[in-house]
């Protein structure tokens, strides 16, 4: 059986400038405390849930309207055997007109079903894509932490 990267996908009536914009604003819809600048090439910041989730991202591509991705640097994930299951895999946010409508296509390169985190960080990353993120490009609100 082949490894899959957990990816997910919606459509919003705005424009890819502004879904740009609400993926680099990662404080409007990634809930947690986020230290660090999020929105420029080569930048890297730090995301921490609690004593839950650690991770350090480096931003890695940055092509407006179009591409973002960021590196894991370093992880430390409490609720795995495997405390570094993220380190070194991709958080990838790619942006096309697809018609009328903007597609924001969310993978994230190495977190894969055979890890032990997959079930609850797929959940939380559906949560947080297709909830959060959407709601932000849609309504251009912030959106408040579900934990």
């Amino acid at each position: 059986m082949k490894s899959q990267n957990y990816t997910t996908a919606f459509s919003v009536d705005k424009s890819p400038e502004e879904a740009f914009a609400a993926i680099n604003n990662v404080r409007g819809w990634w809930s947690g405390e986020i230290n660090g600048t999020t929105d420029k090439p080569g930048a890297e910041f730090t995301y921490r849930v609690a004593d839950v989730h650690r991770s350090v991202q480096k931003i890695t591509e940055f092509v407006p309207c179009k591409k973002i991705a960021w590196h894991v640097v370093d992880a430390n994930l409490s609720f795995v055997k495997d405390k570094n299951e993220w380190k070194n895999t991709d958080i990838i946010f790619e942006i096309s007109r697809k018609g009328d409508k903007t597609e924001v296509r969310f993978s994230h390169v190495g977190l894969v079903p055979d890890y032990e985190c997959y079930k609850d960080c797929s959940n939380a990353w559906t949560m947080l894509v297709n909830g959060n993120l959407r709601k932000l490009i849609e309504t251009g609100k912030d959106q408040p932490s579900p934990w």
